[in-house]
């Protein structure tokens, strides 16, 4: 009997494919990754398994990943700058190669023939997670169920489930299709797919209504050292605990919100809207870092690498040659990337109002207008001639 290392989740979707894959004549292999979907909304993982178990999965692995994703994954794309198209801090797209590592790891440990997933023919994680798993192992199959077989509609899978005595809840019909970890929350279809509509309140997990919230602003200082956040406050965190604080601090005070219709990678738009309190603070600051202690050809630089690594990032490549070589670059630029900023938390806002770094390239005694000015003003004239020089005709 051929094995299959399924990547699973437990909702409907890959609870249905284990039992379909088992009819196909597979010995199914359960994958769950923890990328900390579970922080803060009690996701329970021996249900999980269970339920894999109760669908025909001959075994379930369950891996806590959340270090590794926030410091290997993560890390790189906020040194980066990545964010795709403007607004989306690419949760669910950081988490993909890490999920595709390990399903391929322990199809290897389980001597499996192929791997599979549980996405449909017109997302992008299809192509993340074949892509990867295509990368790290090219002689590894890769089943995509939900391309292939005969279920037409959802209430066709939950009538195969019931059949089954698959535990599903199906109860309660969810409107959104959601996918979560510590990084970020992406939320699709429903009303969201009614470009006219506003996103309803009960469409966000994590983040409150900013329109709603208290009337006087929150106050943080987030340092850094070489580009990575080691401090809140000036309180030492460990790196998960410190995204965990402020995805609570930042979604009290609505920060985080996204509605983008975005470019897919198959060739469509599609209307997404994203909770990132964590990420879109620690971005601002570390941008806001950035411009104080990188010179201007860098910053500018590194603003056309930032738009590549985040679409390579989108699109599937994370182990690919390119995205590899602009890590080495972008860790290059991280050398003096220390300090603290100060930020402002108020009604769904973000805004940097303190700067401070040992490394910073501000001299006020250059900037200044007032009567400690330095700054030799009749240079200026010269400067100008041979600057405007090659446009002169």
């Amino acid at each position: 009997m051929k094995k299959v290392v399924l990547a699973y989740s437990g909702g409907l979707d890959t609870s249905c494919i284990v039992r379909w894959l088992k009819e196909q004549g597979y010995e199914v292999i359960c994958f769950v990754a923890d990328l900390g979907q579970g922080l803060g909304c009690g996701e329970n993982f021996e249900a999980i398994e269970e339920r894999a178990l109760a669908a025909g999965a001959a075994k379930v692995y369950i891996r806590n990943l959340q270090d590794e994703f926030v410091e290997d994954f993560c890390m790189p794309a906020l040194k980066a700058n990545a964010i795709y198209e403007g607004k989306y801090l690419l949760a669910t797209a950081l988490g993909r190669p890490l999920i595709a590592k390990y399903l391929v790891q322990i199809a290897h440990k389980e001597k499996a023939d192929s791997v599979a997933h549980g996405c449909t023919g017109k997302g992008n994680d299809q192509v993340r997670f074949e892509v990867t798993a295509g990368i790290l192992d090219p002689k590894l199959e890769i089943i995509a169920p939900v391309r292939c077989w005969e279920f037409k509609s959802r209430d066709e899978e939950i009538e195969y489930a019931k059949m089954y005595n698959i535990p599903i809840d199906v109860t309660k019909k969810k409107p959104y299709s959601i996918d979560r970890n510590i990084w970020g929350i992406s939320i699709e279809a429903g009303i969201l797919e009614n470009l006219e509509q506003e996103p309803p309140e009960d469409a966000y997990m994590i983040t409150k209504n900013p329109t709603t919230q208290a009337s006087y602003p929150k106050y943080i200082e987030v340092s850094f050292e070489k580009g990575i956040p080691k401090k809140i406050d000036g309180r030492i965190y460990k790196l998960k605990t410190l995204i965990s604080h402020l995805n609570e601090v930042g979604g009290l005070y609505g920060v985080g919100r996204a509605d983008l219709v975005e470019n897919r990678l198959v060739g469509i738009k599609s209307r997404e809207i994203y909770e990132a309190p964590a990420a879109t603070i620690l971005h601002i600051a570390h941008k806001e870092l950035e411009s104080l202690v990188l010179d201007r050809e860098l910053a500018h630089f590194k603003e056309i690498i930032s738009l590549k690594y985040s679409e390579l990032v989108y699109n599937g490549l994370w182990y690919s040659p390119l995205k590899e070589a602009l890590d080495a670059f972008v860790n290059s630029t991280q050398k003096y990337v220390s300090g603290t900023i100060k930020l402002k938390l108020f009604k769904g806002n973000c805004i940097a109002v303190a700067r401070k770094s040992r490394h910073s390239l501000y001299k006020k005694e250059l900037s200044t207008y007032g009567k400690e000015d330095k700054f030799n003003q009749k240079l200026a004239e010269g400067f100008i001639r041979i600057w405007g020089m090659p446009y002169q005709r």
